[in-house]
């Protein structure tokens, strides 16, 4: 029998211990928590099961170009409520709540910088911002970097992610597809490469234009790609879907995508297939 009994911990009536937001992550993929520290220090991909978290176009940025060599364009463009939408919330409102939230301006950050001493023309989207919606700041962001990239004789690289058109803008916003595929075209008519990287998620209005355009496709492990949610697709066509069929792998193995990419070896594999071309000019 025990000389001591252990003292009973009551927790104080309507009080409920919380753990810190931002310090820890539950990962989707094996259920595990992650300290947020360790989630940065490994780019975001879990340690335990390389499930790979959102990510920032400022981490992007940084873990695809030579240190210091990006330089941003279009900063300056901002999003405007031209249809005057209305509904639960303004979209004036929505676009300050996003700013304040993210730190960013709109969805697409885009620039110039070297990878591993080839000059990209570049545009990362991020998810943080309005779901990474494409709206006209965020088309024309990119129709410009696709421009720059052409005027400049260099290799466009699109990072994609993204939940398609912003219904914020309506008809403005579906016109950021052809904008961007017709720059593209030219793009190509120069003969110089165009980089696809597809990320989690990449849809919609996104996925039907400049997403699926590239020279080269590229795609991180897991990442939900398609045009419509499964939902839709099977009211649609009243047919039962293959399991898995909006996933990058689904899609690797039926041709649309050219190949899978781990995160951490992005970079290098992008630095090869620049090589590549170069050779090829």
């Amino acid at each position: 029998m025990a000389i001591f009994k252990r003292p009973a911990l009551k927790a104080q009536s309507g009080k409920r211990r919380e753990m810190p937001q931002g310090l820890w992550q539950k990962c989707p993929g094996c259920k595990e928590v992650v300290h947020e520290i360790e989630l940065a220090q490994n780019q975001r991909v879990c340690p335990r099961c390389d499930y790979h978290f959102p990510q920032s176009a400022k981490e992007r940025i940084e873990n695809l170009l030579d240190p210091e060599s990006f330089v941003e364009r279009d900063g300056d463009l901002r999003s405007v409520d031209t249809l005057r939408f209305q509904g639960m919330a303004s979209y004036e409102d929505r676009l300050r709540k996003y700013e304040e939230s993210s730190g960013l301006h709109d969805t697409v950050v885009s620039g110039h910088g070297m990878l591993d001493g080839f000059k990209v023309s570049l545009a990362v989207m991020d998810f943080a911002f309005l779901g990474g919606t494409m709206g006209s700041v965020a088309g024309e962001r990119i129709t410009r970097t696709i421009e720059y990239g052409t005027a400049n004789r260099c290799a466009v690289v699109i990072v994609s992610a993204s939940g398609g058109a912003r219904m914020y803008e309506g008809m403005l916003s579906l016109m950021q597809m052809a904008k961007t595929s017709g720059a593209l075209a030219r793009h190509a008519c120069e003969r110089l490469p165009y980089i696809s990287v597809l990320t989690n998620p990449t849809l919609a209005g996104v996925m039907a234009s400049f997403a699926s355009l590239g020279d080269v496709i590229l795609a991180e492990p897991g990442a939900m790609v398609g045009f419509a949610g499964q939902r839709v697709i099977k009211e649609t066509t009243h047919q039962d879907l293959p399991e898995g069929f909006q996933t990058a792998e689904f899609l690797e193995e039926h041709g649309l995508i050219d190949r899978i990419v781990h995160r951490k070896k992005l970079r290098g594999e992008i630095s090869q297939f620049l090589s590549c071309f170069s050779t090829a000019q």
